[in-house]
């Protein structure tokens, strides 16, 4: 089964699109897309600012890559039952120059009014607004909380979803389950910087309700998160496998494959200009990995004066405990100790408070301006390139954004 049913998808929306090239009014094909044009940069070069999972953040010097993106769709409808959508997105990652991903890849299966079934590259509905992350028109924030979406960067899986919507008066509910496979890359900021690649089967549900102005979405997740390529906790566990520490090593690595699950709650409310969106996360280890266990959270307010909204944001995450048992006769102190315990198992925390406006001067046209006073508590929080002992000082980052869709 691997990648047979992304490639499947691929085919049938890249053929399907190349077969009607040449009939855009035919009204099956659609297409639209969406982008941002950011500048950021931040008071400080000790540090860098990223978003989560890029391997390039900012520092003193204004630069376009934090935010900044292309995103292209399109959906060719084969008749009343099925239709295929490809979407890519162009942005920096885990290479430190733009890159460009197949994000999406399904063949969608109408089953009837309440329920569909897609097949391929799909979404994980990880959080609140996991269907929209990328899209910076479709926000109220510039970005995300690195403090909420940094712990979990799996954004897609290979495999198949089931959707079920209904209406029960004026409250629409909506459920989603998936199955599948998620491949990629994880950028890791220790020891200078290196991208592992991954594997993980991965399996989730989430439940959501609409009822006027207000959204309430609970989503859960389970991956068995796979990777031997870590550099620097391979380096270390190969020094406790030669001082007779092995089996330590071996539950603090990927390797084989460790069970993470990632459960979140979040709301909206936008009523009589009002806009509020928060969202609380847990991530927990079902199993022994050096991954600590999180707790992560962020609230933000707004209020729409016209086509002007201001907002302000309050965000942290911290470490909620380890599931890897140090054994009894480990050092305490010392270089290895401090690798050990410091370096990996003990988890990092940071808190944030931005504020920032948007305008919508222009049909699908917003600008945003955001100012984030990041705090970094424990081991330079979300920030990259920190020095051994951590960075504790605050960073101020300040951008521009120009969000389009079309």
């Amino acid at each position: 089964m691997k990648k047979q049913l992304l490639v499947a998808s691929v085919l049938a929306a890249l053929g399907m699109m190349q077969a009607q090239a040449g009939v855009l009014d035919d009204g099956n094909l659609s297409i639209s897309g969406f982008g941002t044009l950011g500048v950021a940069k931040s008071n400080t070069d000790a540090v860098e600012f990223a978003r989560y999972n890029q391997a390039e953040g900012v520092s003193d010097k204004a630069k376009i890559g934090l935010d900044s993106n292309l995103g292209l769709q399109a959906t060719y409808k084969i008749n009343e039952m099925f239709s295929t959508t490809a979407q890519i997105l162009t942005r920096k990652n885990t290479s430190q120059s733009f890159t460009t991903d197949l994000t999406w890849a399904f063949l969608k299966i109408k089953v009837n009014e309440e329920i569909n079934v897609r097949v391929g590259r799909v979404v994980v509905p990880t959080f609140l607004i996991s269907d929209y992350q990328n899209v910076g028109y479709a926000n109220t924030m510039m970005r995300p909380p690195v403090e909420m979406y940094g712990q979990a960067p799996i954004e897609n899986v290979d495999g198949v979803d089931v959707n079920y919507q209904h209406a029960i008066g004026d409250f629409n509910l909506s459920t989603q389950a998936f199955v599948g496979v998620s491949r990629g890359k994880l950028f890791v900021p220790t020891a200078g910087g290196s991208v592992a690649t991954y594997r993980a089967p991965a399996a989730g549900v989430s439940v959501g309700g609409e009822y006027g102005p207000f959204t309430l979405r609970l989503g859960h997740a389970q991956a068995k998160l796979d990777s031997n390529d870590v550099g620097p906790l391979n380096n270390l566990t190969g020094t406790l496998k030669t001082i007779g520490f092995g089996q330590l090593g071996q539950d603090m690595t990927l390797n084989g494959g460790k069970r993470i699950a990632f459960t979140s709650l979040g709301l909206t409310m936008d009523w009589r200009n009002i806009v509020v969106q928060a969202e609380y996360a847990q991530r927990r280890a079902k199993e022994p990995v050096y991954v600590p266990d999180t707790n992560a959270w962020y609230t933000m307010v707004g209020y729409r004066f016209g086509k002007i909204l201001p907002y302000y944001s309050h965000a942290a995450y911290k470490g909620a405990g380890q599931s890897v048992n140090v054994p009894a006769g480990f050092p305490k102190t010392g270089a290895l100790a401090s690798a050990v315990n410091y370096s990996f198992l003990s988890s990092s925390e940071q808190s944030s408070d931005l504020v920032g406006v948007r305008w919508d001067f222009a049909k699908s046209l917003a600008l945003k301006v955001q100012v984030d006073r990041v705090k970094p508590k424990a081991k330079s929080g979300s920030l990259n390139f920190g020095p051994a002992a951590g960075y504790t000082n605050n960073v101020t980052v300040v951008g521009a954004a120009l969000d389009f869709v079309f």
